[in-house]
């Protein structure tokens, strides 16, 4: 008999942070799932400066909020948050019950995400991008925002999302990662969109391939699932965890 599901820790994609997690949380409760959302640095309300931001630093936030929460957990990244989970769990395998990449990067060896998002041949965000001239992170342009990451999603989701994202660091988007063997003993889960309009479904069912195949699964959904569907993402999301 299965013993209980291990909490659950959020973590955010570019741009955005734990207020994305807005429609998912009360859905994950309701399922009796322990869940917390955080911010990483630089976004939402965490005031580290954006020339501050690192990949490393990313991992020190999530393992601290492992921390906060006791014990191991389950780690969930949303988009570029598959570099910050695989990240964390390279420094401290032993506090990551389960990894699930949400339309996340599944880091290559020896490779950054930037390079892993520029060897796909299609290029759906790179039309949305607009880099600061300090060239030290990106913000998505307004007239793209919806299209790439919201389209199918409620139409006071798309709003408060767009009232409330923000610039990306580039610094860790631009750091590799090199894997371990340790790796290899954490469950790792892949939920593929295949409505995504920001990384392509192929691409994702690609960086999943190597996994077991009963741990890969499918929604016909957007890059936003967690608001476009909510309460299917949330069953999706309790049934990984039980399994």
């Amino acid at each position: 008999m299965a013993g209980p599901s291990p909490p659950l820790l959020l973590v955010h994609g570019s741009c955005h942070g734990a207020w994305c997690w807005r429609d998912l949380l009360p859905e994950l409760a309701a399922r009796g799932i322990a869940a917390k959302a955080i911010d990483l640095p630089g976004h939402g309300r965490d005031p580290t400066p954006l020339a501050e931001v690192t990949l490393d630093l990313y991992a020190e936030a999530i393992l601290a909020a492992i921390d906060g929460i006791g014990g191991r957990a389950a780690l969930l990244g949303h988009s570029m948050a598959g570099y910050p989970i695989t990240a964390a769990a390279l420094r401290a395998p032993e506090k990551v019950a389960k990894l699930i990449y949400l339309c996340a990067y599944l880091p290559e060896s020896g490779r950054s995400l930037a390079e892993m998002r520029a060897a796909w041949p299609e290029q759906p965000l790179l039309p949305a991008i607009r880099r600061a001239g300090d060239g030290l992170s990106f913000t998505i342009a307004e007239d793209w925002q919806e299209r790439v990451f919201y389209h199918d999603c409620p139409a006071a989701a798309v709003a408060f999302a767009r009232a409330h994202l923000g610039p990306q660091a580039i610094a860790p988007q631009a750091t590799p990662l090199h894997l371990d063997p340790a790796l290899d003993a954490i469950p790792a889960y892949y939920i593929v969109c295949t409505d995504d309009r920001t990384i392509p479904p192929a691409y994702q069912r690609r960086m999943a391939r190597h996994l077991p195949r009963d741990r890969v699964s499918e929604l016909t959904a957007s890059h936003s699932p967690f608001f476009a569907m909510p309460d299917q993402l949330a069953d999706r999301i309790a049934a990984t965890l039980a399994g």
